[in-house]
């Protein structure tokens, strides 16, 4: 099959440091390559990929050290060559929410356009009732909850390269926050919790600009206390030390989720996660199996003293059965052939 994946420009595919999407499509589109599809990305230059590669901008925009840019132009120019060459792909998969609406309404049911983010902003449910021809993959169930009228094809899970995160059977002796400082991801949960179990907690995030302000007024604060160390942010070749080193991975997001991507990369090194219940983390985690569901403080608390029954063997089995890189494109596989087969349908495509 001809495959066209089309990513956002923000990130470099994979990114350098921190980074959802672009890291989910360099993964999904070099798992495609090794399935034995022709696949063809659309991306900033400096991508790494078993694709071929055409590039639409020098770099990647958040590391660009242009102190003027845009980003509408950048993927304006991008969905421009994308258009220009579309007869030659069976589909083509859009990872850029719903910029490339106007663009392709006349060859919708030959795209795929998966939705990466949340979902519950004012002025979306008019655009996907502006344009209900596009078929749609959520990333969770729960993330669908706001639009629940759009034309979902599927829901398809988010997957990892598994070879890249290496299995860690005995951990170091701390607690990891992974991700980024802001007021949703709630990292003053975390030091809360480390604080209380006496529990190093190790904190590897980025902070934007927009959470600035956020990070020196009621984060920064809190780090000044022996047993917090704020490292920063971290590139992939760093996770699987600092992710398998943890005794568990806190994840106390107060915030509707659509995925989660670092639960599947602590489960990936074998790393248990310790999540409140909010957005898609029941879809993601197996309370008692991969990590422990909590409603509060007081249950994150306990459930650090019960990560001792926890198999880290058992949990990178089930992150290899339902969240690799290769389970993830037979899924999207399996979506292409039916789309072009039938024409949408909804289905979940979910790890089982």
């Amino acid at each position: 099959m001809r495959i066209a994946q089309v990513t956002p420009l923000y990130e470099a595919v994979p990114p350098r440091f921190y980074g959802g999407t672009e890291r989910v499509v360099a993964h999904l589109t070099d798992a495609l390559v090794e399935l034995g599809h022709d696949v063809t990305l659309f991306a900033s230059a400096e991508a790494v990929t078993k694709a071929h590669l055409v590039p639409v901008r020098d770099q990647a925009i958040r590391l660009d050290p242009a102190p003027l840019k845009s980003d509408l132009a950048a993927h304006l120019s991008m969905l421009s060559e994308v258009r220009r060459r579309q007869d030659q792909f069976d589909v083509i998969h859009f990872h850029t929410d719903m910029i490339h609406f106007p663009f392709f309404e006349d060859r919708a049911e030959r795209t795929v356009t998966t939705l990466h983010g949340r979902l519950d902003l004012k002025d979306l449910p008019g655009v996907y009732k502006r344009w209900p021809s596009f078929p749609l993959v959520s990333i969770s169930d729960d993330q669908r909850r706001p639009l629940p009228f759009a034309n979902w094809a599927a829901t398809v899970q988010h997957g990892m390269a598994a070879h890249l995160y290496d299995f860690s059977p005995k951990p170091s002796g701390y607690l990891a926050f992974l991700g980024r400082i802001s007021p949703e991801k709630r990292p003053d949960r975390a030091i809360a919790i480390a604080k209380a179990t006496g529990r190093k907690l190790k904190i590897a995030a980025k902070v934007d600009a927009a959470d600035r302000a956020y990070f020196e007024e009621q984060i920064e604060p809190l780090l000044d206390h022996p047993l917090i160390e704020f490292i920063g942010e971290i590139g992939d070749d760093q996770k699987s030390a600092f992710l398998g080193g943890a005794d568990a991975l806190l994840f106390p997001i107060d915030w509707p989720e659509p995925f989660g991507l670092v639960m599947i990369e602590a489960m990936a090194c074998g790393t248990p996660v310790i999540a409140y219940d909010c957005g898609s983390v029941r879809e993601v985690i197996e309370d008692g199996l991969t990590g422990f569901i909590v409603q509060s403080g007081v249950e994150a608390i306990g459930a650090v003293s019960r990560l001792p029954t926890l198999s880290r063997a058992a949990i990178r089995q089930r992150f290899e059965e339902r969240f690799s890189a290769t389970a993830m494109a037979r899924r999207y596989v399996d979506l292409y052939d039916r789309l072009a087969m039938t024409g949408p349908a909804s289905v979940s495509l979910a790890a089982e």
